[in-house]
């Protein structure tokens, strides 16, 4: 029954004109006339693009900025309370100020940026943001505002240094309860229902990334179980045998191999976040970009989306990761290859080959060559838990799941097949936050590297986290929060 409507809502998605496009657009940079919140946004994003964290790492550093942000404002409104030091930091009403709150919000950022961001360059980069706001960044500014920025931003990072997520160690795992290790080797599939380490086109082998996320301090989850499916994949091998779930998941992924059209391609590609780019999280960031300036939003509602959104983000990865490590799941790519290994299949051969008959053992996703899949276990879909968990806190926080954000993407402009796809411009646009979120989980399929057992799974568990995390910010805003020790 749900493949039925699966493949229903598919064509209700392309009949309202949910379509993406292929490629990135050029990210929107910080526009004139922004506030302060939305500019430390793009400075987190940026620092995001040009250090390429993992997307694990990068929700969490947008959760620990926009904290940092939301504690330094909170001291400004009447009511809310932060996140750390509730209302410790709260100043008299006449000195809640529009300039006070942007020194405030200022420092805050800043202060845990070079903390989450030690390169040179990117400290470079954020004393210039301070300089351009016109804040000293030497120690001189002893003012008020100064000083409850910087000190909010310390008790959030203070609190989260011993959250779990080994930023000490650049997040390595932290072996607890043990040190990951993969039952498959590059070279061999010993249990087929299992994660297999690609060995990459440079010669290097993956490394499941964050495994110990789970671990991780949420915001709002009760634990980091506490959304994880009651089953595990449907695919399953018993005594070497595959369970029909295993064959449909398989054929399913096939079928869009073999069905790749402009539109379809082009939706997978949108949709990558690869290194480089904001990721996955920072990806709907972007997009509350666009709804702040669509409702002309001030600098207190921004405050609160910012920080309810980041912190959405946060226990995504949470909960992802959670079962990611709980059942280390295999990829469409190590599936197709043991199922169809020695057998002749149709799908997408490989850039500007179309759909040719091809050996199952050669099947590719549709993927840049240098990032076959990522290096983590399929189940569940990252994209799908981050993509439902921000859609439904921005309904919640606007009131309405109306999105209307479109965007136009130059022909052949597809990092797969560059010059062929698309070919011709394409728009996206979304009706619905629900809808770029729906679109956002069958990307992963179209594109090779989930199954759909792992996308539906993952968009119920999302959605359910969004809704813990709009019941917890809700607290904070209303001053009626006790602090998480």
């Amino acid at each position: 029954m749900r493949k039925l409507t699966t493949v229903v809502g598919l064509v209700l998605i392309l009949a309202l004109g949910l379509v993406a496009t292929v490629g990135r657009p050029q990210p929107a940079r910080a526009a004139d006339g922004d506030n302060v919140v939305l500019q430390w946004n793009e400075a987190a994003l940026q620092a995001i693009r040009d250090t390429r964290p993992l997307p694990t790492v990068a929700a969490r550093a947008l959760a620990v900025v926009h904290t940092a942000i939301y504690d330094a404002w909170a001291a400004y409104d009447p009511v809310a309370v932060g996140t750390r030091l509730l209302g410790g930091l709260r100043q008299p009403s006449s000195e809640r100020t529009q300039a006070n709150k942007n020194k405030a919000i200022s420092f805050a950022a800043y202060a845990a940026l070079v903390d989450l961001f030690p390169a040179q360059t990117q400290q470079d980069a954020f004393a210039t943001q301070m300089r351009s706001l016109g804040y000293a960044i030497d120690g001189s500014d002893a003012s008020t505002a100064a000083t409850v920025g910087a000190t909010a931003a310390k008790a959030v990072l203070d609190y989260r240094r011993g959250d779990g997520s080994n930023q000490a160690a650049n997040y390595a795992d932290s072996c607890v309860p043990a040190c990951y290790q993969p039952v498959n080797t590059p070279d061999s599939i010993v249990e087929p229902n299992r994660w297999q380490p690609l060995r990459l086109p440079n010669g290097n082998v993956q490394t499941f990334a964050t495994p110990h996320w789970a671990n991780v301090t949420p915001f709002a989850l009760t634990s980091a179980s506490q959304f994880r499916p009651d089953h595990g994949p449907a695919i399953s091998v018993v005594k070497g045998k595959p369970n029909s779930d295993y064959l449909k998941q398989v054929d399913l992924q096939l079928k869009y191999s073999a069905g790749l059209t402009d539109t379809y391609k082009v939706i997978s590609q949108y949709w990558e976040d690869l290194p480089g780019t904001e990721t996955p999280a920072g990806h709907w960031c972007v997009f509350a970009q666009w709804v702040s300036r669509r409702d002309h939003n001030t600098i207190d509602q921004d405050a609160k989306l910012f920080f309810a959104l980041t912190n959405a983000l946060l226990d995504a990865s949470i909960t992802a990761w959670d079962a990611k490590r709980q059942w280390d799941s295999v990829r469409p790519i190590t599936a197709v290859h043991w199922l169809k290994q020695g057998q002749l299949i149709q799908a997408w051969a490989g850039p500007y080959q179309g759909t040719r008959t091809i050996r199952g053992e050669d099947w590719r996703p549709y993927q840049p060559a240098g990032f076959p899949t990522p290096p983590f276990a399929e189940y569940l879909s990252g994209h799908s838990t981050f993509s439902a968990a921000a859609a439904e806190l921005l309904k919640d926080m606007t009131g309405s799941d109306t999105f209307g954000m479109s965007v136009t993407i130059a022909a052949g402009s597809s990092t797969v097949e560059p010059g062929a796809v698309p070919a011709s411009p394409v728009t996206l646009s979304w009706k619905a936050f629900s809808g770029a979120a729906d679109q956002a989980g069958i990307s992963r399929e179209y594109g090779g590297i989930h199954f759909d057992d792992g996308d539906f799974e993952a968009r119920k568990a999302g959605q359910d986290v969004g809704l813990q995390v709009w019941y917890k910010a809700k607290t904070y805003f209303n001053g009626k929060a006790v602090p998480k020790t």
